[in-house]
C-alpha cells in the first residue's frame, strides 16, 4: 500500500511539474505573481514576510521575571491593590474589609488568580469588575470556580456586546452604568467611567483614589510598541484621544492589561509621542507620493490595483522615517509598525483629513 501511495505521489509530481513546464501555464501564473520589492524598501520585514529573529527587547520594557513553574506574580500597589500577570496579560484585585473585588480575569491565569489573592489574604471574590467585553480579558470567569456569584460590574455598552455574544464563559454584568460608578466596599473604593469609544465600545478607566493607581486596559502600553492596528481600535481618532487624556491625568501607577510591568508618566508620554511622529510622518507621506507611480499600465483601469501601489508606497515611507529613532526604543518594534503605518495612513485619508 505505501509503495502504491508513493508512486501515486510520484506520478502527481512529475504532472505538476510538466504542466508548469508549459508556456500557457506559466504565463498565467506570473499573473499577479510577486515582483521586486518596491523602491526604498525599508530593512524592517513587512507584512507576512517570516524573518529569523526579531529586534531586541530594549531593557526598559521588560519587567520583573516570574518565577519558573508558577505562572504569575503579584504585585502590590499600594493599599489593598495588587496587580497579578503572567508578563502578557494582566488583572487587578482590590482586598476590603470583608472580602475582595477582581477586575478582569484574562483566560490565559485566570485559574491561578484564586491561588494568588490566597497569598494575600483567604477573603471570598464577592465582586468583579469587567474593563471591556474582550475575551481574551474576562474568558477566565468560570476558571475562578467561584463558589457564589459575584456582583458584576461593567458598562452599559459592554452588558451589549455580552448580551450579543451570549457566551457561557463570560457572564453579563448585574451592575451597569452609563458615564460613572463608584463602587464603595467597606472603607475602600474604585471610580470607574466611561470615556468614549477608543479601543472597544464600553471600555472603562478604573481609578483607585487612595492608592492612586488608575487602570485602563488595550490602551498604553508601556516600553512596547502597541498591538497591531493602535490595539485593533475601533476608533483610531478617539484612541488618539485618550492617550492623550490619560497624559494629562493625575495617577501614580499604571495598570495597562499587557506587558511585563506597571507604566509610568514617563511611559504615556512616549508612546504618545511615538504615535504623533507616526502621524507627522503619515501627513507628509500622504501629501508627497503621486498616485499611481510605477503601476503597471495594464493596470490602469483597475481601482484596486492603484490605491493598493499608492498605499504601500505612503506606508514605506512612513515606516523609513520613524524608524530610525524608534526602533531601539520600543519592544516589539518591528513586529507591529508596518500595521500601525497602514492604520495612521487609512485613518488620516479616510477620517481625518
Amino acid at each position: 500500500m505505501k509503495q502504491v501511495r508513493s508512486i501515486l505521489i510520484n506520478l502527481l509530481f512529475t504532472g505538476v511539474v510538466l504542466l508548469l513546464s508549459t508556456s500557457s501555464f506559466a504565463q498565467a501564473l506570473k499573473k499577479g505573481a510577486a515582483g521586486i520589492p518596491y523602491p526604498d524598501m525599508p530593512e524592517i520585514a513587512p507584512l507576512a514576510v517570516h524573518i529569523g529573529k526579531h529586534l531586541e527587547v530594549p531593557e526598559s520594557s521588560k519587567g520583573p521575571a516570574i518565577e519558573p513553574g508558577k505562572g504569575y506574580r503579584i504585585q502590590e500597589l499600594g493599599k489593598g491593590i495588587y496587580m497579578i500577570t503572567d508578563n502578557a496579560y494582566q488583572s487587578m484585585f482590590m482586598e476590603y474589609e470583608s472580602d475582595v473585588v477582581v477586575i478582569d480575569a484574562p483566560p490565559s491565569f485566570a485559574q491561578h488568580i484564586r491561588k494568588a489573592i490566597a497569598e494575600v489574604t483567604n477573603k471570598r471574590i464577592t465582586h468583579l469588575v469587567y474593563s471591556h467585553a474582550h475575551i481574551d480579558h474576562i474568558g477566565g470567569v468560570k476558571s475562578l470556580n467561584l463558589e457564589k456569584q459575584p456582583v458584576i460590574i461593567g458598562q452599559e455598552e459592554t452588558k451589549r456586546l455580552l448580551v450579543r455574544a451570549n457566551d457561557a464563559g463570560r457572564p453579563v454584568p448585574t451592575i451597569t452604568f452609563k458615564d460613572k460608578y463608584t463602587l464603595k466596599v467597606g472603607t475602600r473604593q474604585l471610580e470607574l467611567s466611561y470615556h468614549g469609544v477608543a479601543h472597544e465600545p464600553g471600555n472603562i478607566f478604573i481609578y483607585a483614589p487612595a492608592q492612586q493607581t488608575l487602570m485602563v486596559v488595550d490602551v498604553i502600553f508601556p516600553g512596547w510598541m502597541p498591538w497591531r492596528r493602535f490595539a485593533l481600535a475601533k476608533d483610531v481618532p478617539g484612541y488618539f484621544a485618550q492617550v492623550e487624556e490619560i497624559n494629562k491625568m493625575k495617577w501614580k501607577t499604571l495598570v495597562s492589561g499587557h506587558v511585563e510591568r506597571t507604566g509610568t508618566h514617563a511611559d504615556v508620554a512616549e508612546q504618545l509621542e511615538f504615535m504623533n511622529d507616526l502621524k507627522k510622518a503619515a501627513r507628509v507621506a500622504l501629501a508627497s507620493t503621486k498616485f499611481g507611480e510605477g503601476l503597471d499600465p495594464a493596470d490602469g483601469m483597475n481601482a484596486w490595483a492603484g490605491f493598493g501601489n499608492y498605499i504601500d508606497r505612503v506606508v514605506i515611507q512612513i515606516v523609513n522615517s520613524v524608524t530610525p529613532k524608534w526602533s531601539t526604543r520600543l519592544g516589539g518594534y518591528d513586529v507591529f509598525i508596518w500595521d500601525q503605518a497602514y492604520a495612521m495612513e487609512q485613518t488620516l485619508r479616510i477620517e481625518e483629513q
